[in-house]
């Protein structure tokens, strides 16, 4: 049976519980949730990323709640000391998560859908990965994931670059689970990394590539100089769950393979 009423702090379990056939389960979700767009629509809306409305929550009575890594430790402890059961996940590649929709499939008594929604997407990762062997050049990509501070790509963006066929600049980056450890010391390093394509996903808000390319230096950089700014909007990103590994690799691989064909 499992767990029967889930409150989702972010986004990616309740994606994943709504693509298993699961989502009668979710009493409540994050305020951030825009996948898939019923969930919006249907499911009270009781957390932000950083906070959550603990009262709301306990007024929904869950017997489990969905949280993802050491920023959402708070509302955790919180709602431990009322006595609800927490999982924290803290998964932060591609392969953390398959094993993620893997385990909360198993939780919820659907281990055999969630291992055939994962498989189906290595073979999507394998299918990317082999298109990609076909171009005659890989991209270095710069990925910004905020401009102020300005903040490298995360591990699993990174991974998925490479999936796409293109290599990011900043790799020693993408190791680094925090944030604030992501941040360019040196805006200049972009320049000296010199990437052919620069993606801008700015969690929150429009990314903007005349504000990019108007930096000083930058327009010494290929991809400045070649009008090779693009944007991936963050909800198909910037969540380490089912969007990622499905339209956001899409998305990587029509931009790197669009720069191929434009710069073979």
């Amino acid at each position: 049976m499992g767990p029967q009423r889930i409150v989702c702090l972010t986004e990616e379990p309740t994606e994943t519980l709504y693509l298993l056939g699961e989502q009668d389960r979710i009493v409540g979700i994050s305020g951030f949730t825009v996948r898939p767009p019923e969930a919006r629509k249907h499911k009270p809306k009781v957390s932000a990323f950083t906070s959550a409305k603990i009262g709301e929550i306990l007024k929904l009575r869950p017997d489990f709640v969905i949280g993802f890594s050491d920023i959402q430790a708070e509302i955790a402890a919180e709602l431990i000391k009322h006595g609800v059961e927490v999982w924290i996940s803290n998964h932060r590649s591609v392969d953390g998560v398959l094993d993620y929709i893997r385990r909360l499939g198993a939780l919820v008594g659907a281990g055999d859908r969630a291992d055939a929604l994962a498989s189906g997407y290595e073979r999507g990762i394998a299918a990317a990965r082999e298109r990609a062997q076909t171009l005659a050049r890989r991209p270095g990509v710069y990925f910004e994931e905020w401009d102020t501070p300005q903040i490298t790509g995360i591990r699993w963006v990174s991974e998925l670059i490479a999936i796409a066929g293109g290599d990011d600049v900043f790799p020693e980056h993408a190791a680094m689970p925090l944030a604030r450890d992501r941040i360019l010391a040196d805006p200049l390093e972009v320049v000296r990394r010199a990437p052919d394509l620069i993606l801008g996903s700015w969690c929150g808000k429009k990314f903007r590539p005349e504000q990019v390319a108007a930096r000083s230096g930058w327009e010494r950089i290929p991809a400045v100089r070649d009008g090779e700014l693009h944007e991936i909007k963050s909800p198909i990103i910037l969540q380490p769950g089912p969007a990622a590994l499905s339209a956001g690799l899409e998305a990587l691989v029509a931009l790197i393979h669009g720069w191929a064909e434009r710069h073979g």
